[in-house]
């Protein structure tokens, strides 16, 4: 117990509240990053069902004519929507690693609060889009989508080098491994955020889900633009 108590006495006197308020908001800020990206996930057999055909009840006659009481549908089945869920995510994946490269080197010759702020209202806005804008408008549109995840992984892209490299600036000379092991939880806090939002919105449609997260990124945006500090060096 002496060298838990010993411990914070010591986070205490190292930091002050600026400490506090940064690891804070780069913290809160990545989670709802990882909120809204792991939105996607956590409603793929919606989106699916969404996407294929809803078949009739076999003793009751199917509405006529087929073609304009499904014509949004994508997809014959749900086995026939899986290959497209997965390029979605590979699309994803390609496009977000990429951006870290050049949200990297974009980052060091710009203010990391603007871009970090800039990168998660994008952010929010294609997720708005992907998710809701075209189940409301009934826009269903293969290329469109892969446009859009393209989109959505470079914005998210711009998230996490910032967050970094605010906190070293932060804490980089005086960091220790109680500190950074916390902050690490905030991908895996986004993460359980966006299942739970999902969880309790699902039964009012899936883009209900998006609406949520990519309202909570877009407001992060705004608030680390106006409050975030990142560096030391902006309060003396």
């Amino acid at each position: 117990m002496a060298p838990i108590c010993h411990t914070w006495r010591q986070l205490k006197s190292k930091y002050s509240i600026y400490h506090i308020f940064v690891f804070s908001l780069t913290f809160l800020s990545y989670a709802s990053i990882s909120a809204t990206r792991k939105t996607f996930s956590n409603v793929k057999t919606t989106i699916s069902s969404e996407w294929t055909p809803q078949f009739c009840n076999t003793t009751e006659s199917c509405l006529r004519p087929h073609t304009i009481w499904m014509d949004h549908r994508l997809f014959d089945s749900m086995g026939d929507a899986e290959p497209f869920l997965g390029w979605l995510d590979s699309t994803l994946l390609i496009s977000y690693a990429l951006g870290l490269y050049i949200s990297g080197v974009i980052g060091d010759r710009f203010d990391m609060r603007k871009m970090l702020s800039l990168g998660m209202c994008l952010s929010a806005v294609v997720a708005f889009v992907f998710g809701c804008l075209t189940e409301w408008v009934h826009l269903y549109s293969k290329p469109f989508y892969i446009t859009m995840y393209v989109l959505f992984g470079l914005t998210q892209s711009m998230g996490w080098p910032c967050v970094v490299a605010i906190m070293g600036n932060w804490f980089g000379k005086l960091s220790q491994g109680l500190v950074w092991g916390m902050w690490s939880a905030c991908p895996s806090v986004g993460n359980i955020i966006g299942a739970l939002v999902v969880a309790q919105v699902l039964d009012y449609g899936y883009e209900y889900a998006f609406l949520v997260t990519s309202t909570i990124l877009f407001a992060g945006g705004i608030v680390n633009f106006f409050a975030l500090v990142p560096s030391p060096k902006e309060v003396g």
